[in-house]
């Protein structure tokens, strides 16, 4: 591959990039902070598109950058033992605890629960989620072409659907924006980024970004100049969609307050909005085409997580893991889309500061020239920050740490305070690497 990629490559790219990550689930969220912010919809949606769409992008970059061939390679610069925990922790989190139970959560609230009455229990969502996981285990133990003609088939049509959904709403609004709800009202840029955090998609970059520097290198690219180029311009290509997407949704959100009011989550506002453009075949067709698209995401991570872990757990066979996850998701799946967002929060908010500061210093690893010490420093400072933010986020509260952090970290109270403390701790960890240097003790992870 020369260093002049052809455009329509680096088109396919970015479009297989915007298909990865715009999974049914991430429809749900851009509604829900339109919703929410009402009149400050601008400032927060830009706050959302930076975790949304910038982060997840620079994760593929960086990827791309360091060379590695998986995250666990790229996560062990801080330490073996790193690699292994943050790794695993990562899988169960785009895995069994969240982003699949979320599969089966979404296409119940789009294209099931519109259509029952109020007081129809949890039997319902029990029956669709046993069936919508038993044909999730059924592909992931039998791989089949007809998951990836099905993907292939689904999601022009349902980017279609979307898209027309989404112009009608832009053309012949709702209703007007309303006054910002909860925490929107006084800091909605920094709740948007915090909303971000929930598509999981820089959690996902990680894994995501093996496919796309694989797809790359299979057409020639050799040299990390060529992988950098064709997807430096690709993510550009998938940036520029997903912001225009993830935008519209949140206008759409944001106009529907007036007539349908605010709503539980954003797979009822899609279904409700649907339904109010088009009828209850607009809904019905909505549903049917979110389920699938689920399916296919659903058996997709049910086979790269039992993957991971029959490599981490040889002992365990493939078919153990994937009939596993698929039991264990179809539980998880059970407490509820509102639910299951609420209990994801905190455990994202902790380990997300995580995945973005490994990314930065990915970028700088030759800066420091891969130092351990520095990452280790950094990723530290970091943790400690972001736990206490996460133990906030279920009501654990430590009156006079937070108070400490307030007063000594900016944004902290906007759950930003880790950044200062992952510059700092990256210059400590540099000046005890030099310390250690003169007792030949240093060492650098390539």
């Amino acid at each position: 591959m020369s260093d002049k990629v052809p455009f329509s490559f680096i088109v396919v790219i970015g479009l297989m990039l915007f298909a990865l990550f715009f999974g049914a689930g991430n429809l749900i969220f851009p509604p829900m902070l339109g919703q929410s912010a009402g009149i400050n919809i601008w400032s927060a949606n830009a706050g959302f598109l930076i975790t949304g769409v910038g982060l997840p992008l620079l994760g593929v970059l960086a990827l791309g950058f360091s060379g590695k061939d998986d995250l666990q390679s790229l996560a062990s610069r801080v330490h073996p033992v790193f690699g292994i925990v943050f790794t695993t922790i990562l899988y169960l989190a785009i895995g069994p605890l969240f982003a699949i139970p979320r599969t089966g959560n979404v296409p119940f609230e789009v294209g099931v629960k519109p259509f029952l009455s109020e007081n129809s229990g949890p039997i319902p969502l029990l029956i669709f989620t046993i069936v919508f996981f038993s044909i999730t285990c059924l592909f992931s133990l039998n791989p089949a072409k007809i998951v990836e003609i099905v993907g292939k088939v689904l999601t022009p049509i349902k980017l279609t659907f979307i898209g027309v959904l989404v112009v009608v709403a832009l053309i012949h609004p709702i209703g007007d924006f309303q006054a910002p709800v909860k925490d929107y009202s006084v800091q909605p840029f920094f709740n948007g980024f915090r909303e971000g955090y929930l598509t999981m998609d820089t959690l996902a970059s990680f894994v995501f970004g093996i496919m796309i520097i694989n797809a790359i290198k299979d057409k020639g690219a050799k040299t990390k100049k060529q992988i950098m180029i064709v997807c430096g311009k690709a993510t550009g290509v998938a940036a520029i969609i997903l912001a225009t997407f993830y935008t519209s949704l949140s206008y759409m959100g944001a106009s529907s307050v007036e007539k349908l009011g605010h709503l539980d989550n954003g797979g009822i506002i899609l279904a409700k909005v649907s339904e109010y453009y088009f009828g209850s075949y607009g809904g019905i067709l909505l549903g049917l085409m979110i389920t699938v698209a689920c399916l296919t995401t659903s058996v997709g991570l049910v086979s790269s997580c039992s993957t991971y872990f029959h490599k981490l757990f040889p002992k365990i066979s493939y078919k153990t893991l994937a009939i596993s996850l698929s039991i264990f998701s179809a539980i998880v799946a059970n407490i509820g889309l509102t639910q299951l967002i609420a209990i994801s929060v905190p455990v994202l908010t902790a380990i997300y500061p995580l995945a973005i500061v490994l990314i930065f210093l990915t970028f700088f690893h030759s800066l420091f020239k891969g130092k351990a010490e520095v990452y280790q420093g950094s990723l530290l400072l970091t943790f400690i920050i972001s736990l206490f933010d996460g133990l906030n986020g279920v009501g654990i509260h430590f009156t006079s740490i937070d108070h400490f952090f307030n007063a000594i970290l900016p944004m902290y109270d906007v759950g930003l305070g880790w950044i200062i403390p992952a510059i700092v701790g990256g210059f400590i960890g540099y000046g005890s690497s030099i310390l250690r240097e003169k007792f030949g003790l240093n060492h650098q992870l390539d």
